[in-house]
């Protein structure tokens, strides 16, 4: 496999200034990230650490092995909604426990009593995803209230889905465990009630459908919390515990002990992997902080493949479209990467390139960078609607493994042909210059002026240039609050703005996990429109 030699020149003006303009979005990025950090207020997480119990987030720390890592996911869920917050009530990711990839999922107990919201309840939807196809054990941590009562409305019908994944992971043969740390209420009782292992921390865990008040005034009943539902109640009357836990440590030691005993996943075998030749550090100089100032994919994919090696598939055919293989610690890949609009031969060429890598049995990695199909008469005339047909055709049926990272624009159908969310990649990941939307602002704003001209003629009245331009600029700012980033992230449309220079690190784990299953490429796709 042949070398990639770089052409980036580091003393450049415009490689300096994009590196700037990059270090700003990752600065936000930072921020955001230091506001998922929130646990509560100080008084709540004093309170807590005076009754000896540890943090949401310590929690996982203590959980996972020594020097592993933590592949946080969903971590600004709910930023610009109205909720709790970025990341809600839960702190969510995959890492490896007894030497098993794991889900965990930690109730932050500190925050509304660790309630959930509507951002949290789709955050534990996605994860429960996750867990399902890449075939983890799921390790909950357990403290919460049930479901916020005043968004009850937003996510009843909803919230019983969690419950129903625990038993179909059951039946697949993919474990829960849940370690209940405090009190657990309403669908909060039921996570470690449909758990295949419950831990029940000694004093502290409460798990019930509903606490001494309501039992009062349903049935007139006088109890207190820990005969109605304590850890020792449940570990030996109601058999709702399996394990009483002497403290935290204790419930967490118990865990490990019970994935030591759990049969192992199919894994796949690495041969000899070797760091990129050039520096990660060369991203930020590399992909452009504007998404409409093109920027070559090459570049990047030579610092996140093992070697900088890439053997590029139909290199002068369709170079609109960069599809070719490589390695990332180890493990074979596709790739399919956006340097300009998608054309008809383009889109012919991914297609090609997508069945070739089911054929073998390849996973595929999208970045997407585009702005959509090609328009106009010409291209109409050539059937670009069939060829982008194709395109997505086989991106939906595909079945090897596929992860997503949208590295600049991600506009139109061309997030569709790119493997987008629609497209059930096992994972999605932004930077933090990216765009998502069916157009770019000033298209949409275009448009609309364009449609309300063509109205204004049809009306027989006169087009309100003046009033247009307001509407117009009102269009495009919203556009762009809509589009950005973190809101994309806060809507849930992906798993996590990453910093771009984090990229091969999410990959190498991303990998990890997707080899934690067998999988088979497509034998068949769908009719391609010729």
């Amino acid at each position: 496999m042949s070398v990639y030699n770089t052409k980036i020149n580091r003393q450049s003006e415009s490689y300096r200034s994009n590196y700037e303009l990059m270090q700003g979005k990752v600065k936000e990025l930072e921020a955001k990230m230091q506001e998922a950090l929130f646990q509560g207020e100080a008084k709540y997480l004093e309170r807590t650490k005076k009754q000896g119990k540890m943090l949401a987030r310590e929690r996982i720390e203590m959980l996972l092995d020594i020097d592993s890592p933590f592949m946080e996911l969903l971590p600004i869920a709910g930023w610009g909604m109205d909720g709790f917050g970025a990341g809600g009530t839960i702190v969510t990711g995959i890492g490896f426990v007894s030497g098993r990839l794991c889900m965990l999922n930690s109730n932050i107990g500190t925050i509304k009593g660790g309630a959930i919201d509507y951002a949290t309840l789709q955050k534990g939807l996605r994860i429960s995803e996750i867990a399902l196809e890449n075939e983890l054990p799921v390790i909950n941590l357990v403290e919460s209230a049930g479901a916020n009562l005043p968004d009850q409305a937003k996510i009843f019908n909803y919230g019983g889905t969690n419950f129903r994944e625990i038993t179909r992971r059951s039946k697949a043969g993919i474990p829960t465990i849940s370690i209940v740390f405090g009190s657990s209420t309403a669908g909060g009782a039921y996570i470690p009630g449909m758990s295949d292992y419950a831990i029940f921390v000694k004093d502290e865990a409460k798990v019930f459908l509903a606490g001494p008040p309501l039992v009062k005034m349903a049935t007139n009943e006088v109890t207190d919390e820990e005969s109605l539902g304590g850890a020792k109640m449940h570990s030996s009357i109601s058999g709702v515990s399996d394990y009483m836990a002497e403290d935290e440590m204790d419930g967490i030691r118990i865990a490990r002990e019970i994935l030591e005993n759990i049969k192992t996943p199919f894994e796949a075998k690495h041969k000899q992997v070797e760091d990129p030749l050039y520096d990660p550090e060369e991203i930020l100089g590399i992909v452009s902080a504007d998404v409409r100032i093109p920027f070559d994919q090459r570049e990047l994919i030579a610092r996140i493949v093992d070697g900088s090696e890439f053997s590029e598939f139909k290199p002068l055919f369709g170079n609109t479209l960069i599809t070719g293989y490589a390695s990332i610690n180890g493990y074979r890949i596709g790739i399919l990467a956006n340097n300009g609009v998608l054309l008809p031969d383009a889109a012919n060429k991914g297609a090609q390139f997508i069945q070739l890598c089911n054929q073998n049995n390849t996973p595929l990695l999208f970045l997407q960078n585009i702005t959509g199909f090609m328009v106009g008469k010409k291209y109409e005339e050539e059937g670009i609607i069939k060829h982008g047909a194709k395109l997505i055709n086989a991106v939906s049926n595909s079945t090897v493994p596929a992860i997503t990272i949208i590295t600049g624009a991600s506009y139109g159908a061309g997030n569709y042909a790119m493997c987008g969310r629609a497209y059930k990649p096992r994972f999605l990941f932004t930077y933090p210059n990216s765009r998502i939307a069916v157009m770019g602002p000033d298209q949409l704003a275009g448009v609309m002026q364009i449609i309300g001209r063509q109205a204004a003629e049809k009306s027989g009245i006169a087009y309100d240039e003046e009033q247009g331009k307001a509407v117009s600029a009102y269009m495009v700012k919203e556009a762009e609050k809509q589009s950005n980033a973190w809101y994309a992230s806060g809507q849930l449309w992906d798993d996590g703005v990453i910093d771009p220079r984090d990229t091969r690190n999410y990959l190498k784990l991303c990998l990890d996990i997707i080899h934690n299953t067998a999988f088979e490429g497509a034998q068949g796709f769908g009719v391609f429109r010729m």
